[in-house]
């Protein structure tokens, strides 16, 4: 049956272990049935650029529950269903904050609706499968970085995908475990989880450059030296992370919260969580 629920979170700050709202919406047939959202204290720093983006403020939470409270209403609602999300972060946060708390991640089956898009649609290929993009394609409605609406925006793309498709949730369970075919392999992975995405290190990593680099490539990415419109992922070293509250960001890390601030679909996130991605490690 095509049934599912699609998750998305918002952080608090870089570290995506900072979970400071859970949104969650449970589809059947296609349509949103149920939803369910919730806002988190973090005990962590609210960074100012993440307050930018989703307008979550520390004072806005300071009542609400810790990650393993609002963890367990959370798994009350997703019970055993199959999970969706879009792209491997929203999962990758929720994979490290409960390690931060020493809770079991739930092992329910996942779908990363950004892999599906690449086999459902020709023009999502190789670019232009980011949540935002796919909304305004399809008419979807978002506000963005809610985290309530692009878990429901996620759940309306998969919806999407099943009829354009003509196959059921389970056969593009499948279909997203094969190779994409057709896809000539130059410097990066085709099959990796994360391919098309253009990615730039800056900071103080625990591996050289060309490690990390060789670690994107294989998961996927196009390597970039510089931060511009066409970046999707910016890995800040975690001592650089560390030292944010009165020290200044890089010129890279500056450069794509402006680009960010213009619309631009740019992921911030520290070395540890890219190790999660790219399953170095977790």
């Amino acid at each position: 049956m095509n049934e599912y629920i699609a998750i998305d979170v918002e952080t608090a700050n870089p570290n995506l272990a900072s979970i400071c709202q859970i949104g969650a919406a449970r589809f059947s047939h296609g349509e949103c049935v149920d939803k369910f959202v919730i806002l988190i204290n973090p005990n962590d720093y609210f960074d100012d650029f993440n307050i930018s983006v989703h307008g979550i403020y520390s004072e806005d939470v300071k009542n609400s529950p810790a990650f393993p409270n609002a963890y367990n209403k959370l798994l009350e609602f997703i019970g055993n269903g199959i999970v969706v999300s879009h792209t491997g972060f929203d999962k990758s946060a929720l994979s490290q904050a409960c390690r931060k708390h020493g809770l079991d991640f739930f092992n329910n089956e996942w779908v990363d609706t950004a892999r599906v898009a690449r086999r459902v649609w020709d023009f999502c290929r190789d670019k232009g499968y980011g949540l935002k993009k796919l909304c305004k394609k399809f008419k979807i409605s978002l506000d963005h970085h809610d985290a309530l609406s692009d878990a429901c925006a996620s759940g309306e793309v998969l919806s999407k995908a099943i009829n354009d498709s003509g196959l059921s949730l389970q056969e593009l369970m499948d279909r997203v475990k094969k190779p994409i075919i057709n896809v000539e392999l130059v410097d990066s992975n085709p099959d990796g989880d994360l391919y098309g995405e253009c990615i730039v290190f800056t900071g103080t990593l625990s591996v050289t450059r060309r490690e990390a680099e060789n670690m994107a490539a294989h998961a996927g990415c196009t390597i970039h030296e510089s931060v511009k419109k066409t970046t999707n992922i910016l890995v800040v070293g975690d001592v650089d992370l560390s030292k944010l509250a009165g020290f200044e960001k890089s010129s890279k890390h500056r450069k794509a919260e402006e680009l960010i601030s213009q619309g631009a679909d740019i992921r911030i996130i520290s070395e540890s969580n890219f190790n999660v991605l790219v399953n170095k490690e977790g």
